[in-house]
């Protein structure tokens, strides 16, 4: 039986445009398969059809969270004044807390977490999870009955030491060549049959040949899956030019830039963070459709500066949002729109509030090759309702505006996901 929702303000299509009154239609299998203006007034047949009034509301698409880390949720705060250094994949107090953390506890709190994301509106989200196959597992069942859509982007464990090698070398020419072990290959292969691809660190934990092996390994698991898996959306996400030191230690020991050598070897669908990217990075990005991923929150609590969203924007750039490390940041959207929107303006950029919103819906779905993101037939049905008459929004003038700086967890009276709302007994 199909849903139809009237009479609610809406933001439709991938533009985002605001309709004072629009009529919405999701089928039974929770897709949206009408999503227009009211123009008239249409007689449902209450046989077939439930009808829900949401006058007073206005429905927006679902938040993807393009980039978490919610096993850390764990160690909320422990390292908060360390800088980058706290969460080196390595040496970092980060890996010391997983390694130390008992599974049972470590998927309560990621079950946590992803209940959090939930009651702020996030319907998707993408989490970089360490630990191989162990660690994909452990999320999986902390979501395993909940609603909330999540790609898994999982890692092997096993980091080359780039100073290292060029030390005992004599030169850069073994980094280009260094290679991934085979028992690691056979670690990465067993990772995809369970996860949605590979979260990798960063270029300076890798050689030139380890990215390369990266991007081959996902194509040929493509090449060799049964026509079933044709259609699983494997991917490539890596962190990359977050802060100064990365970028230097990169210049240093390779001769390259992080970004050079992850486009040319990696050939990744995505880099998070580019807070320290050059012009040049950024063409690269832009030049060969590489999504960016930016946290600027995070990059602030470390200290990692402020990424140049508007000449990522300029440079043809797809910008997506992400929350990053849990242990240091809170999951929540409207708080990274509300940050990214009022740091760019005291920075003298206007940036748009409409493009900081589009970051975290339909930019977000582009990227990681998504059916969301956006109200129009075709999509899943992943909304929120937000009160148009709540303290904090009323009166609404400019809806963009009124979302991205003055929403939050109390004005969200609905959460929807694949055409269902969440049931309060998750929250």
């Amino acid at each position: 039986m199909s849903l139809i929702i009237k009479n609610a303000s809406a933001l439709l299509g991938k533009n985002l445009g605001y309709v004072e009154k629009a009529l919405l239609e999701i089928s039974k299998v929770g897709v949206i398969s009408e999503a227009h203006p009211a123009k008239y007034e249409r007689k449902e047949n209450h046989k077939v059809s439930n009808v829900i009034d949401a006058e007073g509301y206005l429905i927006i698409p679902g938040f993807i969270n393009a980039h978490t880390h919610i096993g850390d949720s764990i160690g909320k705060d422990m390292a908060a004044d360390r800088g980058l250094a706290a969460v080196h994949p390595v040496t970092g107090v980060k890996r010391k807390i997983l390694e130390k953390s008992d599974p049972q506890h470590l998927c309560a709190m990621m079950r946590s977490a992803a209940l959090t994301m939930m009651k702020n509106g996030i319907t998707t989200f993408v989490d970089f999870r360490e630990g191989g196959t162990d660690g994909v597992t452990i999320l999986r069942n902390a979501i395993v009955d909940l609603p909330i859509n999540c790609l898994i982007l999982g890692r092997v464990e096993y980091y080359f030491n780039l100073e290292r090698i060029e030390r005992l070398d004599g030169n850069q020419r073994r980094i280009k060549e260094n290679k991934l072990p085979d028992k690691v290959m056979k670690l990465a292969i067993n990772l995809l049959e369970v996860c949605h691809g590979f979260g990798i660190s960063g270029a300076n934990e890798n050689t030139d040949t380890s990215l390369m092996q990266y991007n081959k390994l996902v194509s040929r698991f493509l090449k060799s899956c049964d026509s079933k898996y044709n259609t699983k959306n494997l991917l490539l996400g890596i962190h990359a030019a977050e802060s100064k030191s990365t970028v230097d230690f990169s210049l240093l020991r390779t001769g390259y830039s992080e970004v050079y050598r992850i486009v040319k070897n990696l050939k990744p669908n995505f880099m998070v963070h580019m807070t320290q990217a050059t012009d040049r990075d950024i063409s690269l990005a832009a030049k060969k459709n590489i999504g960016i991923i930016i946290c600027p929150r995070s990059n602030g609590v470390l200290g990692c500066g402020i990424p140049r969203i508007s000449q990522m924007i300029k440079s043809g750039c797809k910008v997506a949002i992400g929350t990053d490390n849990i242990m240091i940041n809170s999951p929540d959207m409207f708080r990274e729109m509300d940050y990214i929107w009022k740091v760019s303006r005291s920075s003298g950029i206007n940036l748009d509030a409409k493009i900081v919103l589009k970051m975290a819906t339909i930019n977000a779905a582009e990227i990681l090759g998504l059916n969301s993101g956006c109200i129009k037939a075709g999509r899943s049905a992943d909304f929120i309702f937000l009160d148009k008459t709540s303290l904090d929004l009323y009166p609404i003038h400019d809806p963009y505006s009124a979302i991205v700086h003055r929403a939050n967890q109390t004005s969200i009276k609905g959460v929807m996901i694949s055409g269902k709302f969440i049931d309060g007994s998750y929250l």
